[in-house]
């Protein structure tokens, strides 16, 4: 691991993994100055989920740094970016700093290399997709999905699925492909039962 200074966007339900693409946009003042001193320098932010609502929440363990590889300046200050996930890192203590976005010290990890899921196991992952978008009327291209390598379909189901941000998070930490793909297929399961039984989604 790299020990790094690392500026933040703390943003509940948005999910970040290396290797993965995550549109945002700014526009509160602190984080279009976050936009501004990141493209200054290297272009990265981590992405971290906040423990709870507030103006300045405790933060979650384990985020994810990001580079800023699209950016779009609007005329009123406010910005569109694409965000392409790098490494994850992990929290050792926030910074006491004077710029308007938090900072914090972190472990980063080395960039994942490539994994791959036994073929038995992407069938359960596609299969169960499969019932879980069905379940919630959603239209997917499955040709397409069944063109993704392993991590690219298990990592985007981790970012776009509608579960809650602990459930969120907990996907986020799973250490090897292969226990964030069973942990989606847990929760896609729990989510398809309580759409069947006619009660709300985890989002």
């Amino acid at each position: 691991m790299n020990r790094a200074r690392v500026s933040i966007f703390p943003l509940s339900g948005a999910l970040l993994l290396p290797g993965m693409d995550l549109p945002l946009h700014i526009f509160e003042p602190r984080y279009r100055a976050l936009i501004h001193d990141a493209m200054a320098r290297d272009r990265r932010i981590g992405m971290i989920q906040p423990r709870e609502k507030g103006p300045k929440p405790p933060l979650f363990d384990v985020g994810c740094l990001g580079h800023i590889s699209e950016i779009e300046a609007l005329e009123d200050g406010r910005f569109n970016i694409i965000l392409k996930g790098l490494a994850r890192f992990r929290v050792i203590r926030e910074l006491d700093v004077a710029t308007a976005f938090r900072q914090i010290e972190a472990d980063v990890e080395q960039a994942p290399e490539d994994e791959v899921l036994h073929a038995v196991e992407r069938a359960a992952l596609e299969q169960e997709a499969r019932r879980f978008a069905d379940a919630l009327g959603y239209v997917v291209d499955w040709t397409a999905v069944s063109r993704l390598d392993d991590m690219s379909l298990v990592n985007g189901i981790a970012q776009i699925a509608p579960f809650d941000p602990a459930a969120k998070q907990t996907l986020l930490e799973a250490d090897t492909l292969n226990e964030r793909s069973e942990r989606i297929i847990q929760l896609m399961q729990i989510v398809g039962r309580i759409e069947r039984n006619g009660g709300a989604t985890m989002q």
